[in-house]
């Protein structure tokens, strides 16, 4: 896929891996919706767009909300006249041990964000992209692969991610359109800092911590940026990811202790 012309939405384009998406996707001259919840900050991606000569507008949206979402489809037709690419990138995390969860609530507001914000905006740009015999493309994680301690919450709408797109895609076949599911390790976003707690309610401790873990956002970014071009059904990064998927098949129990200590010594050396 030439990138170059081709009208591509973002979700939570405001930071992180959905920011540096916009950089370098702008580098290659396609025409981008950026949409999340902060104005300003969509608007700060804007200008690093427009600098670098692409064509860019900001769309104020919850994804948990089906109204935003479909107003995110909406301006983009009318701005660009179609969808080639549709990014679902918005989401959140937690970091909690379950019998820790005071406030269930937490469960429904991270599925509502990372898989039923991915379901509406799919919903919505869907028919256009139909019509391009585009990309949908779902920034999941390693854990939408397997579980992980303390994340629950989060592991469980990856995985619900995960089973909607590997079941669209079948869908699918006959229309043209392709799938395309990432699955990150750690990546030094603010993901793992700005986080829920049990409580529901951000951390405050941890916002005042920087994020120097995990793999540069812009190598994950250019990673996604290639398979977007080469049109590729999954990404898996990191080599321990990818063999842990084999190893899985036959030795189950061995990942999940090396996730156990992985998990632990990450979130150790903080």
């Amino acid at each position: 896929m030439q990138l170059s012309g081709k009208s591509i939405v973002i979700t939570g384009a405001s930071a992180g891996i959905g920011r540096e998406l916009a950089r370098q996707l702008a580098a290659k001259g396609a025409k981008l919706t950026l949409a999340a919840r902060s104005a300003e900050a969509l608007e700060a991606t804007r200008a690093e767009c427009l600098k670098a000569g692409s064509s860019a507008i900001t769309v104020i949206a919850d994804v948990a909300k089906p109204e935003d979402c479909r107003q995110i489809v909406e301006r983009t037709v009318a701005e660009f006249g179609s969808v080639d690419v549709l990014i679902n990138n918005a989401g959140i995390s937690i970091y909690s041990p379950f019998d820790k969860v005071t406030d269930l609530q937490v469960f429904q507001r991270i599925m509502e964000i990372n898989y039923l914000g991915a379901v509406y905006c799919t919903h919505f740009a869907l028919p256009n992209l139909k019509k391009t015999r585009g990309l949908l493309v779902a920034i999941s994680s390693l854990q939408g692969k397997t579980g992980f301690p303390d994340s629950s919450a989060y592991s469980a709408s990856k995985h619900a991610m995960q089973g909607f797109f590997d079941s669209l895609r079948i869908e699918l076949l006959p229309t043209g359109v392709d799938v395309l599911i990432v699955c990150p390790g750690p990546v030094g976003t603010s993901i793992h800092t700005r986080r829920l707690g049990g409580d529901g309610k951000l951390s405050e401790e941890s916002l005042q911590r920087t994020n120097d873990q995990g793999m540069p956002v812009d190598v994950c970014a250019r990673q996604i940026v290639r398979a977007i071009e080469r049109r590729r059904r999954e990404l898996v990064m990191t080599a321990a990811g990818k063999a842990g998927q084999w190893i899985k098949l036959i030795a189950p129990g061995l990942i999940d202790r090396f996730v156990a200590d992985a998990v632990k010594r990450f979130y150790s050396e903080r």
